[in-house]
């Protein structure tokens, strides 16, 4: 999952099936699903608690990496 940039918050969208073209990608999600997706602050980090909750709004199962490392920490 990829954080996309929006005007004040940053959005995780599966990036399966995305176009990417200059100034804009292109995902194969329903644009208002897109905007009910867990968002966070462009300056901040994804809280661990919330993590789960990004790949459950997709329907993605979700795993920790091996030794419980986060899936969506980095940007």
């Amino acid at each position: 999952m990829r954080p996309l940039p929006t005007r004040r918050h940053l959005v995780f969208v599966p990036p399966a099936d995305a176009i990417v073209g200059p100034g804009y990608v292109k995902v194969d999600y329903d644009k208002s699903l897109v905007k009910k997706c867990p968002a966070i602050g462009t300056d901040v980090v994804l809280p661990d608690e919330d993590e789960a909750a990004v790949f459950a709004h997709y329907g993605l199962p979700y795993q920790p990496g091996a030794g419980s490392e986060r899936q969506l920490a980095r940007r």
